[in-house]
């Protein structure tokens, strides 16, 4: 199976896990998807000192600049196999 169709198939499996990840797991899951869907982060960081989801979220997914699109759906498919168990 070809790497974009393998990351789908995780996606998808994601959104069917027996139980809900943590929120450390789930922002990982978040960075994950959106470098390897989107690429380097390309939104402006969060100005409202109180969107804590927001800047949790930017911060996961500029952590991950620089990493390939590749690497990243190979990760994102390694956390959803694991969270399967």
């Amino acid at each position: 199976m070809e790497l974009q169709q393998q990351f789908e198939a995780a996606v998808a499996q994601s959104k069917t896990l027996s139980q809900k990840p943590d929120n450390e797991t789930l922002l990982k899951l978040y960075s994950l998807y959106k470098q390897a869907t989107d690429g380097d982060i390309n939104i402006d960081e969060p100005t409202n000192m109180f969107d804590f989801v927001g800047k949790a979220k930017y911060n996961a997914w500029n952590e991950l600049k620089g990493t390939s699109k590749e690497d990243a759906m190979n990760n994102y498919i390694t956390l959803v196999q694991q969270l399967k168990g």
